[in-house]
């Protein structure tokens, strides 16, 4: 299993500017840091999966792991996740699956379904960096089209776009990346002592 998860981080590295995240990196912090839930339930494969399916879509190296903080804090990685009761009048749940989907989504997938729901997330998101993104932001820069697009892709439409908001999900995702710059800035300077000896 070990070397199975080495091999397939091998293929998810990229350099960003002054730190290079690894998909590796950023599953470590999604199975460890998840607020509220212990590692020891975390479905490791599960985390691969979906790290394997946002990889598909070729998010910006800084935004590597949005899909797993945003399954992280809708449902802390559980597929029959249910939530939003109180917008509903029998208090029947109207949120479903890992990503939390309305019942608007039933049309396009099943919302238990992990492989398909993160895939769909990912399909909303890029659809809006050709439509919505593009049209109301004119940003240069991928990744604020990115965290545009994404928080656009989860929220209500909004008249003029919602070019200048973040989703939720990414304070989460940045505190991952905080985390994974103090490991590689700690692994430096081990190896800085252990070169000058």
């Amino acid at each position: 299993m070990l070397t199975a998860i080495i091999l397939v981080s091998s293929l998810f590295t990229s350099p960003t500017n002054q730190l290079e995240v690894k998909y590796s990196d950023v599953v470590y912090q999604a199975i460890n840091n998840c607020p509220g839930l212990d590692a020891s339930k975390v479905d490791q494969k599960l985390i691969w999966d979906l790290a394997k399916i946002e990889n598909k879509y070729n998010p910006p190296e800084s935004l590597k792991g949005m899909v797993l903080a945003a399954a992280c804090q809708e449902s802390k990685y559980n597929p029959n996740a249910k939530g939003d009761r109180k917008f509903s009048k029998r208090r029947k749940p109207k949120a479903i699956g890992i990503l939390q989907f309305w019942p608007w989504a039933k049309k396009y997938i099943d919302r238990k379904d992990p492989h398909q729901s993160a895939d769909f997330w990912m399909k909303r998101i890029v659809k809006q960096l050709d439509t919505s993104v593009k049209r109301n932001c004119k940003f240069r820069n991928k990744k604020r089209r990115w965290i545009a697009a994404w928080v656009t892709a989860i929220r209500y439409p909004k008249k003029g776009g919602r070019c200048y908001e973040k989703p939720k999900h990414y304070s989460l995702l940045k505190k991952w990346y905080r985390n994974i710059k103090k490991e590689h800035e700690y692994r430096r300077s081990c190896k800085g002592h252990s070169n000058g000896k």
